[in-house]
């Protein structure tokens, strides 16, 4: 059976213009990467209920609780065989503030060492095309379809 994770993405409207919240993975693999290294806030669930998963992850990885309603985006199938679950969400935090939990890590690789280090070790808002960038590439999909979702809306 595939790994299943699920996650949160907000967003919110400036001057007209879309910006959703995304986090950065900390640890030292992620540490000098950029363009194509952030991520939707997410995690691995096995038998909980994937929106409340999303909700745990969320404030697992930014310390912030995430208020609904949440609207469910099509899950996406990653390179690594994991189907993401992702929800949107309107909200607005700080990504100055975030407050991530911490995984330990043999570090350096075969020292016996073991440090910790923080999911996520910086969150920011982006634009659209921004995030796009930004995010790693199996989950850009989840960018599209939240954009086509509030074109809707706008147009409704």
């Amino acid at each position: 059976m595939s790994k299943k994770s699920s996650g949160l993405i907000a967003y919110r409207c400036r001057a007209g213009h879309v910006e959703v919240f995304l986090v950065h993975p900390g640890g030292p693999y992620w540490a000098r990467k950029d363009d194509g290294a952030w991520s939707i806030p997410k995690g691995e669930f096995t038998a909980e209920d994937p929106l409340e998963a999303a909700k745990r992850e969320f404030i697992e990885e930014t310390g912030f609780q995430p208020d609904g309603p949440y609207r469910a985006l099509t899950p996406i199938r990653q390179p690594s065989g994991k189907l993401i679950h992702v929800w949107a969400f309107e909200g607005d935090h700080d990504p100055a503030a975030i407050r991530s939990n911490t995984f330990p890590l043999e570090w350096p690789p075969g020292s016996g060492m073991t440090q910790e280090f923080p999911e996520a070790d910086r969150a920011g808002w982006f634009s659209i095309e921004r995030a796009r960038e930004k995010i790693i590439r199996g989950q850009a999909g989840f960018i599209d379809e939240l954009e086509k979702l509030l074109e809707s809306n706008k147009n409704a």
